[in-house]
Order: C-alpha cells, then sequence, then structure tokens
C-alpha cells in the first residue's frame, strides 16, 4: 500500500492514462498523433514519488521534491506539440525534474539530451529511464543555461523551467529551421515558440504558464 491507498495494478494504470489523454489532452485541442501516442504509452505514475502514485493521472503538477514539480500531463502534451518533432530529431531539453517529459520526447524523437542542475534527480531520473527501457536518452548533471555543446547543434530544444532570459548558448546550439519551446519571465510567464532562421529567430507566444523559475549558475548573473 501507498499513502493509505492499496497498489494499483498496471491495467487500472492504463485505464486512468487512457482517461487523461481523452478528457485532459484531446478534450483541449492536441491534435499530432504521435503525441498523443507517447502520452498513452509513458507510465507517469512511474515518475513521481510512491505517496503521489494516486495522483499521477490528475490534471495538475505533482511535487517530486528538491521544490521541483512534474508538470501537468497537458502542458507537457501541449509543450510536446509545439516542437513539431519527427522520428529523425535530436532533442536538447533543459530541467530533466522527474525525466517524464524526456520519455514522452523520447517515444517520437530519435534521441534526447536532458541536463538537470540538482543532481539528486538527474540520477533519480536516470534510474527511472534506464529501468524502463529508453536507449535514446542521455542525462547530465550541469547548468542547463550553457547547453550541452559536444552534442549540438539540436533540432528541437524544451525548456522546462522559466529563465528570465532567453539563454544565448541555447539559441547557438539550435539548428537553422530548428525550434525551441520555454517558459520566459519571472512572475509572470509567457510559454512561447522560438524558430531559428538564417536571419534571427521568429516567436510565437503560446500563453501564459507558471513554472519554477529556472536555476543555473550563469541565469544568476
Amino acid at each position: 500500500m501507498a499513502g493509505g491507498y492499496p497498489e494499483k495494478s498496471d491495467k487500472i494504470y492504463a485505464v486512468e492514462r487512457r482517461r487523461m489523454v481523452e478528457n485532459q489532452i484531446i478534450a483541449r485541442g492536441v491534435k499530432d498523433k504521435s503525441v498523443i501516442d507517447a502520452m498513452l504509452k509513458v507510465p507517469r505514475h512511474m515518475f513521481v514519488p510512491e505517496a503521489d502514485k494516486k495522483h499521477a493521472y490528475l490534471d495538475s503538477p505533482l511535487p517530486i521534491g528538491e521544490g521541483q514539480t512534474i508538470s501537468q500531463p497537458y502542458i507537457v502534451a501541449y509543450m510536446t506539440e509545439a516542437l513539431e518533432l519527427n522520428s529523425f530529431d535530436r532533442v536538447l531539453e533543459i530541467g530533466t525534474g522527474s525525466g517524464y517529459q524526456a520519455a514522452v520526447i523520447a517515444e517520437i524523437a530519435k534521441e534526447v539530451y536532458t541536463i538537470e542542475i540538482i543532481g539528486s534527480l538527474a540520477s533519480r531520473a536516470a534510474d527511472t529511464l534506464n529501468m524502463l527501457g529508453y536507449k535514446n536518452i542521455k542525462v547530465r548533471s550541469a547548468d542547463g543555461y550553457l547547453g550541452w555543446n559536444e552534442e549540438a547543434p539540436f533540432d528541437a530544444i524544451i525548456i522546462t523551467a522559466a529563465p528570465g532570459r532567453i539563454p544565448e548558448p541555447l539559441i547557438e546550439q539550435l539548428k537553422v529551421g530548428g525550434r525551441m519551446v520555454l517558459p520566459l519571465g519571472d512572475i509572470y510567464q509567457e510559454l512561447i515558440l522560438l524558430t531559428k532562421n538564417k536571419d534571427g529567430l521568429t516567436r510565437k507566444n503560446l500563453g501564459a504558464v507558471s513554472f519554477v523559475p529556472m536555476t543555473g549558475r550563469i541565469e544568476k548573473r
């Protein structure tokens, strides 16, 4: 038993996951089949602490320790869809957290490189992803503001914590034609989609959001 509740079976979790996708994701406008299939497949309950497994498929973020959260399922799906991923893409994620977002992307893209500044979270996420059999995800504990230069350039970059400004190293590590999605701002945050072209960046606002702040040695300067 976890948190006083009987442990659920994989079959029950699968039913809850399908209900989550139908009611929280498809019903709210996510249409990309690859994203929907990924959300149906990835077991979100495996990425949350034991006491919160019973809440894993609710429409809300959940704490994962160290003052961090796993994003609500809709936001994960919405940000993933915004990247317009394909099976050949190499993706950089800043803010591994639990590893859930990386797993969803890994179901669609060729490779995922994910960075988490909090060592204990990076280690736990790597263990979970390995246990679930993900071979196309590499986890690093480092300052995400600096990106992963030796693996650049990337077809897409996703930032799952809110920086006060767009990290310049990440722009440099994005391919021409690549997409970056991130929550931007301090108190008030806007989810934005950046597309890199030979003349610079185009920007599209996707709506107001609330994320934990991006922490990093460079970001704080």
